[in-house]
């Protein structure tokens, strides 16, 4: 089992910080955005027959494994709509009278987005069926025999519900919204790209190849890119003492093996991870709750964010009786199985 000092020197990427400096390197336009070309391409499509039908756009759908860009398609399409924008994290409406008090304060046009839209509460999610189809919202009001319903009319609006989980949402909800996009992750040039605009814009100096290495470590999602990319950066920094330094790869290289991030870009929890899969469950099959407790770590972390690169990279893969060990995470952590079960490092 992992010791607490250990657990404080793991890196995850499940809570990278979300400052206001990293909020300025989000683009505006569509025009500005990087990757996700199909989905760029059909929006821009989609926004300029709403904006010459002046009507709202239809409501979107915006799914995909976190730090792809959802909140940020979801701010582009408020502003290249010129419509105004309020946003709302689904767990912190717990009556529907709070998503009722969001929905009756939007004006002609506005976007209202809503993230991690799958965990809305039962209650809300049928105050919004209403609003999404009819613009409507029915309202009850009293108890028992006095209980009676108010109706509101809303002003035509563009709901954008965001998710990890797709598969989570119920049906009738799903239904309602005319445009789904499910979001991809992007390819090493792509992340190039996003690194170089972000390093002009916070004005860091650099060689390219150093921005290759980090993108490489990425895990193919632009919030890691940019969180290393100013991780990366202190480290060169507090070598160098010179804010005028360019990050050489050798910098790079050096911070990577302090915060203990591989070639491939695992870090020290996914290592633990398959290490616990493979020396106490002799590579499995074992379910996430006992590799929770031996890593004292929640389920939704090791689900959300350590799984689904996990399995991406085929290291883990998911079966009936739980996640297995593939012989690529076996060689990967330079360790060999023998026919027993029994493990050594070569």
């Amino acid at each position: 089992m992992a010791s607490s000092k250990e657990n404080k020197t793991k890196h995850s990427y499940a809570n990278l910080e979300r400052t206001e400096i990293e909020l300025q390197v989000r683009p505006q336009t569509l025009s500005a955005f990087v990757g996700q070309k199909d989905t760029v391409d059909a929006l821009q499509a989609y926004l300029k027959a709403a904006l010459l039908r002046k009507e709202p756009l239809d409501h979107v759908l915006l799914s995909g494994p976190p730090g792809l860009g959802k909140t940020s398609l979801a701010r582009i399409i408020a502003n290249d709509s010129h419509a105004g924008f309020s946003q709302v994290t689904a767990p912190n409406i717990k009556r529907p009278g709070d998503l009722a008090k969001i929905l009756s304060s939007l004006q002609a046009h506005d976007v209202l987005f809503v993230d991690e839209i799958h965990r809305l509460p039962a209650p809300a999610e049928e105050l919004l069926y209403g609003a999404m189809e009819d613009r409507m919202l029915d309202i009850a009001v009293g108890d028992g025999m006095v209980a009676n319903s108010i109706q509101i009319t809303l002003p035509p609006f563009t709901l954008i519900g965001a998710t990890t989980r797709p598969g989570d949402l119920t049906a009738p909800l799903r239904d309602r919204f005319g445009i789904r996009f499910h979001l991809e992750f992007y390819s090493e040039d792509d992340l190039i790209l996003i690194l170089e605009r972000a390093a002009g814009i916070w004005k860091i100096e650099h060689e390219k190849i150093a921005l290759q290495e980090i993108s490489k470590r990425a895990r193919s999602t632009p919030r890691v890119a940019l969180h290393l990319l100013r991780r990366v950066w202190d480290y060169a920094l507090s070598e160098s003492n010179n804010l005028h330094e360019p990050i050489h790869a050798a910098a790079a290289l050096n911070a990577f093996e302090r915060m203990h991030i591989d070639g491939e870009g695992m870090t020290k929890l996914d290592r633990l991870f398959l290490q616990n899969i493979a020396k106490h469950y002799d590579g499995g099959p074992v379910g996430l709750k006992p590799l929770s407790a031996l890593l004292a770590e929640d389920i939704t972390t090791l689900e959300d964010f350590v799984e689904p690169y996990l399995v991406r990279r085929a290291f883990i893969k998911r079966t009936p009786r739980g996640r297995m060990l593939t012989q690529e995470a076996y060689t990967h952590l330079g360790l060999k199985k023998h026919k027993t079960g029994d493990l050594f490092e070569p």
